[in-house]
């Protein structure tokens, strides 16, 4: 493993803030969801920034590497179009799954709609570690992967997130993006130790690290990406960056911008706390620490079974085994059904309440037409939906399933509300590559017979 490219400090970047971003004084990089570009018409204001120098590094949020079926092709190959359209140096995931089901269980697939925790299990670092494989295969640049917030644990876990990722790094030699906004909520959430955590896992393997605020509420820590960065998460930072110097430090916001001067001010807190860290950490001759003599690239690239070895594949039962493990976990959380033994039924509530909510949110983002036709009626109509509703396809097929459930049930009940409501989903719901099923042809024609009455 060669030594990390030195990033610098840098925001995410999201459309909502993309002059502003611009305007910056000190921005090195630049982070931008992978999802939410097209390598061929890419946005003018990541153009211009390239074009200054600044680095853009894609993060993809879908393709579920934690997750036991294999990644992909499709999603491999859109993540590494968007490496190469940008000419990023590295790509970054995480270290999660985000949907289940499927044929592996001979159930209906499910979409979480969100990064849920991997269980620290065996099999679950073995599939984990093939995943890793063959997502590092596919990509033109180095993969880095990142740790997750959580509102869950999983029973039966074998190792801590340190150990984990120590034992995923020696295996794979893939970089880290740790997150220490994360950290901070699985101590809060999970009662996990961020120092110990910090202790456990390799630190010279990171590519960068996250930075991000949330709040509290009722002892659960909300991982929101919309609130100021706490004292607490720079806390971390600040550990962190007492025992390494991070390659990378990236502010992420997500909703509920503020001002510009704001996240200037916050990222100018997060200066001078790596400013203030590294001057803690000199080594005997009195320079300034860097990532240690290469203890993790020696582990991952010297090593049996680290990056340079294939393994032998993981066995289908492991993948099975993990398979109806997540499959459960997520069915009750999206459609009702009987809480997995060993979780915390209360916790498992704030996490599907959260998933409604957060469902709600980004289908009002994506087809911003339903909450301006249906007013204050959108929400509530949606949560309720979103009850028995599981989604099994992306935001877009999800607003377009809402607006035909909606209809179906003769809502809403105003005439000329469900006439636009009628209009909006008739003019983007359009012709289909039609089922190899009879039944699924005849129910779907006889949607549309009925939602044009």
């Amino acid at each position: 493993m060669t030594q990390p490219r030195r990033l610098g400090t840098g925001i995410g970047w999201r459309p909502e803030i993309a002059e502003a971003v611009e305007r910056m004084p000190g921005i090195d990089w630049v982070e931008a969801v992978a999802e939410n570009l097209c390598p061929g018409h890419l946005p003018e204001s990541l153009l211009r920034l390239r074009g200054r120098g600044v680095t853009v590094v894609p993060h993809g949020v879908s393709l579920g590497l934690g997750g036991a079926d294999r990644p992909e092709e499709s999603r491999l190959t859109a993540l590494a179009e968007r490496a190469e359209a940008l000419g990023s140096p590295l790509v970054t995931e995480h270290i999660a799954f985000v949907r289940a089901g499927g044929a592996l269980t001979a159930s209906p697939s499910l979409e979480a709609g969100h990064l849920l925790p991997v269980p620290r299990t065996r099999d679950a670092l073995d599939v984990l570690c093939e995943n890793v494989r063959i997502a590092q295969e596919a990509l033109p640049v180095p993969l880095a992967v990142e740790n997750i917030a959580a509102l869950i644990s999983w029973p039966g876990e074998e190792m801590t997130e340190g150990q984990f990722l120590y034992d995923l790094v020696d295996r794979t030699g893939v970089r880290l993006l740790i997150d220490v906004a994360n950290l901070h909520t699985n101590h809060v959430n999970r009662g996990e130790d961020p120092s110990k955590a910090l202790d456990e896992l390799p630190v010279e393997a990171i590519a960068y690290v996250h930075v991000a605020g949330g709040f509290e509420r009722d002892g659960v820590w909300h991982d929101s990406h919309a609130h100021p960065v706490p004292r607490q998460v720079l806390d971390i930072l600040a550990d962190l960056a007492s025992r390494v110097i991070p390659p990378g430090v990236l502010l992420e916001r997500d909703e509920n911008f503020p001002d510009p001067g704001e996240l200037e001010r916050e990222l100018g807190a997060i200066r001078v706390t790596l400013t203030k860290a590294r001057a803690r950490v000199v080594t005997p001759s009195g320079t300034p620490a860097g990532p240690r003599s290469g203890e993790a690239a020696a582990l991952a690239s010297d090593t049996p079974g680290a990056a340079g070895s294939r393994a032998a594949d993981v066995a289908v039962g492991t993948r099975q085994r993990l398979a109806l493990g997540q499959a459960a976990l997520l069915s009750a959380l999206v459609a009702g059904t009987p809480v997995p033994e060993g979780f915390d039924r209360g916790r498992l509530g704030v996490q599907a309440r959260a998933l409604a909510a957060k469902r709600a949110d980004v289908v009002a983002k994506v087809a911003a037409e339903l909450p301006e036709i249906l007013g204050d009626a959108y929400r509530p109509a949606f949560l309720t939906y979103a009850q028995g509703h599981p989604m099994s396809g992306g935001y877009r097929r999800d607003a377009l399933d809402f607006a035909e459930y909606m209809l179906l049930a003769g809502h809403p009940e105003d005439a000329e509300t469900r006439r636009r409501l009628r209009a909006w989903w008739l003019e983007r719901s359009g012709p289909t590559p039609p089922s190899q099923r009879p039944t699924a042809r005849l129910a779907r024609a006889t949607r549309r017979v009925l939602l044009r009455r």
